[in-house]
């Protein structure tokens, strides 16, 4: 059915999002000084990429079932309106990101992080999702091959979306499209291989465990989250220590 949804699907983004609000709360602790936690290495510079990995993965997962359902009965025209509206809405709320951030804290602040990668993966997948699992796996491979090499130049900063980027570049989150577009890419080649024309090809108790049916329901609203869980923990930071939280310098 096109508006089914798979529990295990939103269960894994939903596992992201609260890993994302524990590594978001270890940066601003760190960020305003209130525990000296090293966020740049360790334990959780990993953390942070594993989530950011397994939401891209989950990207592109899904949208290989979104396409093969949504082509059932959408004309080609109709096809190709969709992702182009959803791809530039994500990148709209990027954008807004964007603007919060450039408002607050310009020298760090966010021009081509997680949603903007999100929305362009959106507009370019529909070009690779017709490809097999094995050549969704060897575009990836380039797509990461491209990544290291775009470390070994600087750039001007209209190259920015690409991972090419002045040596004086600072930002607090920072998804170019090499390398990370080869990770929508292996998504791309497990969604082909585990759920075949958009359908479950394998065997699992619906509506899954009660137990984890919390985090699927994280998972089903991870976009309101991302954007909400920020002000949050600013706000719960503010009250549990006065003063600490300043912003504009």
């Amino acid at each position: 059915m096109p508006g089914t949804r798979y529990w295990e699907i939103d269960l894994a983004r939903g596992v992201a999002v609260v890993t994302m609000i524990i590594f978001h709360s270890a940066f601003d602790l760190n960020f305003f000084g209130i525990l000296p936690l090293d966020v740049s290495g360790g334990f959780l510079w990993l953390l942070a990429r594993l989530t950011a990995s397994t939401f891209i993965f989950l990207v592109g997962l899904s949208f290989t079932i979104s396409y093969a359902r949504a082509r059932r009965r959408l004309t080609a025209r109709g096809l190709a309106l969709r992702y182009v509206r959803r791809g530039l809405a994500i990148f709209g709320c990027g954008m807004v990101i964007t603007g919060v951030t450039w408002l607050f804290l310009p020298s760090v602040c966010i021009v081509f992080g997680v949603l903007h990668f999100i929305g362009l993966s959106i507009l370019l997948a529909p070009l690779f999702v017709r490809l097999d699992a094995s050549r969704l796996i060897v575009a990836s491979v380039a797509c990461f091959i491209a990544g290291y090499a775009v470390t070994l130049v600087n750039g001007p900063w209209p190259l920015l979306w690409l991972g090419i980027r002045p040596a004086s570049f600072a930002s607090l989150d920072y998804v170019p499209l090499f390398p990370w577009f080869g990770i929508v890419l292996a998504g791309m080649a497990c969604g082909h291989t585990l759920y075949p024309e958009g359908e479950r090809g394998f065997r699992l108790v619906d509506p899954g465990p009660a137990v984890l049916r919390p985090f699927s329901f994280l998972g089903r609203h991870s976009l309101l989250i991302y954007f909400l869980h920020q002000p949050v923990i600013l706000f719960m930071i503010a009250v549990l220590a006065p003063g600490a939280v300043r912003f504009f310098g």
